[in-house]
């Protein structure tokens, strides 16, 4: 017989990441309550007053940030550390490594939510920390590996569940993402360019961004579901067959379907073609994990009825099976003209993260809370409230926006039967849905007062209980692994942690060497234009004040090729036009309209009111004012390292030209400012003023091509 060996589980690392998930659930979901209101009442963005680290573009980023990384993310190691330890029968690798981990993962949160109100920002969706954070995150993420495959190595049961394939490769993903993502050359010690351009930054954004929902917000939950669900319903897995095959089509299929961000875009069409195919097959495995989920309840039903965290799970891994089945719908070319740039992908973005992330991680914290406090929960109906008035949130939230991106979508793509727009005015669209914003609000307003009232539930929980920080246990001592003949080939593989560790990352690696080979190395796949030019000193200042408020996050750059973009905007958007855009700026929302034709479209002096106060310009517009462009000096002091930077990384200024950047930078400046003051704008010393740089920009924008046989500003 095995020798039974007593050791002691670590409840303290697991209780630290629970408290800092509810800690971050409520600041993220505050944050986007205040955006949802913003969208309602522009003067809540504060910058009237001469506040800018509370408008909407700076808050935004911080919101996905604090929701994802800090909420989401403390909410998978809450899991992961809790799970791990008892599937594997033996304490974490090192104590230390756990705490390094923790610790070092709350400072990175707190260096987003100082920098990204500071303007501090890449303007890679999900991916906005500047270059030292990156940095930490990648320090951070390689001590929580070592702490975990430490820990599978030194475990006494020799199989691995299926919960640990899909932490192994959600680790070495997230990894392979990160890295690859953050590939970038600094200019300063807080700023830096990619090392990509135009077409292949945005392949590179959206091969990481969509699988950082892949990777971050799914398969590390699907683990948690597989093992915490069981637990809770206290019955097997329904089908370990079915496990498999989700677990490894899911991560082979997942990494190709980044191109369906980038439908109808200057993306080449074969690229696109593989990120609808690949999206569209997505729907079975994960159709699979969904059915394993809620299949494993079979014959638990009465109790889903009366236990507030089965419920919490149940509607978790439906609402994990409805975002699913939209994202590879949303991936059809058809239904995708309709959906991007509108409110859907919003409401598709938070059926996932508030019923599939948020209920999940809210079921596993009422499981766990009581077993590690050894008490009951303190209040089962104040679980059902938190409960019912979360769902109700999710329904007042999704519904509203479902409904104001089908009203987006409709409106933009209206004809008279004069054969023009019916809706000329972009700003008409935006009057029409604030109503829907409204009731947005008042769901998001629902489901934090829930999130309130289960903070409190688990607070009283705790204070009532008496925490076990080392949980004691006991298993037999791991025996050697012996082949056997005739071995079902996957169960070996779950005796081998090292070969599935190698098996996953060929997998997930396959998908991104297929699509960003190509794109990065083979020339013709983003043909040149003879007339595009790199930015002047002074347009580049101005591209990154536009990067630095964040407007990224309401205007895009990427006119499709639609009837009804063309006439509204102009001539469709060419690769070739984004060779020199470090980083890309397509976005993924038009709260507001496009600007890739904005150039020369008006006066300097109408983007100058514009900006001091939008609603003189446009009223009605719930853009945020930004007077203190007015006021703020120009700092031109870094143009010569970041011109330098640029030519290294391809952007062909002639050799020397940092040297006198900053004088034609100051003489264009002056140029602006004159204009302005010819246009009636009496302000003193405009040519050193924030707002001259950015004028420039936008002045710049599609002006390197002709348009429909007009010549433009070269």
């Amino acid at each position: 017989m095995s020798r039974i060996e007593q050791f002691h589980y670590d409840n303290r690392i697991v209780r630290a990441f629970g408290i800092a998930a509810f800690v971050f659930a409520l600041i993220g979901m505050l944050v986007g309550l205040i955006l949802a209101f913003q969208l309602i009442f522009p003067d809540l963005n504060l910058s009237q007053y001469g506040i800018p680290y509370t408008s909407f573009g700076r808050l935004r980023p911080l919101h996905t940030n604090a929701v994802i990384f800090a909420f989401i993310g403390n909410g998978i190691f809450m899991g992961v550390y809790y799970s791990l330890q008892r599937l594997l029968k033996t304490r974490m690798f090192s104590d230390t490594l756990s705490w390094i981990h923790f610790w070092g993962w709350q400072i990175i949160i707190l260096l987003a939510a100082v920098s990204l109100p500071a303007g501090l920002t890449t303007s890679s969706e999900y991916a906005e920390l500047i270059w030292p954070i990156d940095v930490l995150i990648t320090i951070v993420w390689v001590v929580f590996g070592i702490n975990m495959f430490g820990t599978i190595l030194k475990r006494r049961e020799n199989h691995l569940y299926v919960a640990i394939w899909f932490y192994i490769a959600t680790w070495v993903t997230v990894a392979v993402l990160h890295i690859v993502r953050s590939f970038e050359l600094p200019y300063s010690l807080l700023g830096s360019y990619p090392l990509f351009a135009g077409v292949q930054d945005a392949l590179v954004q959206w091969w990481y961004g969509h699988n950082a929902v892949a990777f971050f917000l799914t398969t590390p939950y699907l683990g948690i579901m597989y093992y915490f669900l069981p637990k809770a319903a206290n019955r097997p897995v329904y089908s370990y067959r079915l496990s498999i095959i989700h677990f490894w089509a899911l991560i082979f299929i997942y990494i190709w379907a980044g191109p369906h961000h980038l439908l109808y875009s200057a993306m080449p069409d074969w690229v696109q073609s593989l990120g609808t195919v690949f999206s569209v097959m997505l729907i079975a495995p994960s159709w699979g994990g969904m059915l394993n989920g809620l299949l494993t309840l079979r014959g638990a039903w009465d109790r889903v009825r009366q236990d507030p965290v089965l419920k919490f799970f149940v509607v978790a891994v439906t609402a994990y099976g409805m975002a699913t089945f939209e994202g590879p719908m949303l991936s059809v070319k058809s239904v995708n003209a309709i959906s991007h740039f509108t409110d859907w992908t919003i409401a598709h973005a938070h059926v996932g993260a508030l019923g599939w992330n948020g209920f999940l991680t809210f079921g596993m914290l009422y499981w766990l809370w009581p077993r590690m406090y050894r008490t009951q929960l303190y209040s089962t109906k104040l679980a059902n409230v938190h409960f019912w008035m979360g769902t109700l949130g999710i329904i007042f939230y999704a519904i509203p926006m479902y409904w104001s991106g089908w009203t987006q979508s409709l409106m933009w793509k209206e004809f008279t039967a004069y054969g023009t727009l019916a809706w000329g005015n972009f700003l008409d669209t935006v009057l029409q849905i604030i109503p829907m914003y409204a009731i947005r609000a008042l769901g998001g307003t629902l489901y934090f007062v829930s999130v309130c009232v289960g903070v409190y539930n688990l607070y009283k929980t705790a204070q009532q209980g008496s925490f076990v920080a080392n949980e004691a246990a006991e298993a037999p001592a791991r025996q050697p692994l012996v082949a056997v003949a005739g071995q079902y080939w996957h169960k070996w593989l779950e005796g081998r942690p090292m070969q599935m560790l190698l098996w996953s990352t060929i997998l997930i690696s396959i998908g991104g060497i297929v699509q960003i080979i190509p794109m990065v190395f083979i020339e013709s796949q983003v043909p040149k234009i003879s007339t595009v030019k790199p930015y002047t000193p002074l347009e580049l200042a101005g591209r990154d004040i536009y990067i630095r408020e964040g407007c990224v996050n309401c205007h895009s750059q990427l006119i499709r090729p639609f009837r009804s973009e063309t006439e509204r905007y102009g001539e469709y958007s060419k690769s070739g036009e984004f060779i020199y855009d470090r980083p890309f700026l397509w976005g993924s929302k038009r709260t507001g309209p496009d600007l890739h034709r904005e150039g020369g479209k008006y006066p300097d002096r109408w983007h100058y009111d514009h900006m001091i106060d939008p609603r003189t310009m446009s009223p009605g517009s719930i853009m945020p004012q930004y007077p203190l462009l007015a006021e703020n000096e120009l700092d031109l002091s870094e143009l010569p390292a970041k011109i330098a930077v640029l030519r290294k990384l391809g952007t062909p200024y002639p050799k020397g030209f940092e040297k006198r950047t900053i004088a034609e930078a100051r003489a264009q400046a002056r140029e602006v400012a004159e204009r302005l003051r010819s246009q009636g704008v009496k302000k003193e010393g405009l040519e050193n003023k924030e707002i001259v740089a950015l004028i420039a920009y936008l002045q710049r924008l599609g002006t390197d091509i002709k348009v429909k046989g007009e010549e433009q500003n070269q």
